[in-house]
């Protein structure tokens, strides 16, 4: 039997590491998209894995409602949800521009891409970072403790202090509901 205690412990520890290494770059990271929200503009988000399971659940939170639902809806659009187009598409010319293509066709000027992705080395999200730069779109970053290859690509760069899965993705859903709230609470005092 794992030893519970520990995981949580380390959970923990991780969480205890991003109040002074995370917490700057999460507030910057919050003010962009209160910005990007209150001009208009889409919130897009994009993953693989759990981390595509977090986009979706962060897009439906702002779209939907996370505390209110009675407030306006808040432009977010996860780019891991349209089957037919990720099908076809990493069918017919390769996976890794299956974010970049929708970014090609969605993305604005004044829009923002939160790219997640524990590695920070996932190349459908790296181009779509690049898509969304060529756009001139805000990037906010999600990675690990090293960053990987996403480190320094965004405007804000979030690198949970850890190097191990699990505890990065605890991280990022702690930075992305702060986020989230960040965004609503910011919405809703207009």
């Amino acid at each position: 039997m794992l030893d519970i205690q520990k995981i949580i412990q380390e959970s923990v520890h991780v969480k205890s590491a991003m109040l002074a290494e995370c917490s700057q770059h999460i507030q910057s990271a919050a003010q962009m998209m209160i910005d990007t929200a209150k001009r208009g503009n889409k919130i897009f988000w994009c993953g693989n894995g759990g981390s595509a399971a977090d986009a979706q659940h962060m897009a439906a939170e702002l779209m939907g409602g996370l505390r209110d639902h009675d407030r306006p809806a808040i432009a977010s659009i996860a780019l891991t949800t349209d089957s037919s187009f990720l099908t076809a598409w990493a069918n017919d010319t390769d996976y890794e521009s299956i974010f970049s293509r929708q970014i090609q066709g969605l993305g604005e000027e004044g829009d923002v891409l939160v790219a997640i992705s524990t590695s920070g080395n996932s190349a459908n999200v790296i181009q779509g970072i690049k898509a969304a730069k060529a756009k001139s779109m805000k990037v906010i970053v999600l990675t690990g403790k090293s960053g990987g290859e996403m480190a320094g690509k965004g405007d804000v760069t979030i690198c949970i202090p850890s190097d191990d899965t699990q505890r990065i993705q605890e991280g990022h859903l702690l930075t992305e509901h702060i986020l989230c709230e960040s965004v609503e609470a910011a919405i809703m005092d207009r």
